[in-house]
């Protein structure tokens, strides 16, 4: 586990993640206020276990959700707020995207050490 706040503290797989890959459009259109909500949102749904996000400057990027099951998942895709976000993406925000779902039967990783 790293003490780094962009990497999400996961336990040990099984898990799921939901890998959610875009292209933004140009301009912000309220995104930031919309993503920062979607976050807190998901933090407080069932199943929810952690988040990791990037994006380049060009407006490509990549979001992993990590859930416990496919049933949080499924639950998460339906919730209110998160369907009108997602709505909202498709008409203004994403010039295309994908999303991905996978079960994780392995996870390793290393943290340097000494690095604060």
């Amino acid at each position: 586990m790293s003490n780094n706040s962009a990497f999400a503290n996961l336990p040990a797989p099984p898990y799921y993640v939901v890998v959610f890959t875009s292209q933004r459009t140009s301009g912000e259109n309220g995104y930031d206020t919309t993503a920062d909500r979607m976050v807190e949102l998901a933090q407080s749904q069932p199943g929810f276990l952690g988040i990791e996000s990037a994006r380049s400057e060009g407006g490509f990027g990549i979001t992993t959700s990590y859930w416990t099951n496919e049933s949080s998942i499924r639950a998460w895709k339906q919730q209110a707020e998160h369907r009108i976000a997602q709505e909202k993406g498709k008409e203004r925000w994403y010039e295309h995207f994908e999303i991905r779902i996978a079960k994780v039967e392995r996870a390793y990783g290393q943290q340097q050490q000494g690095n604060p």
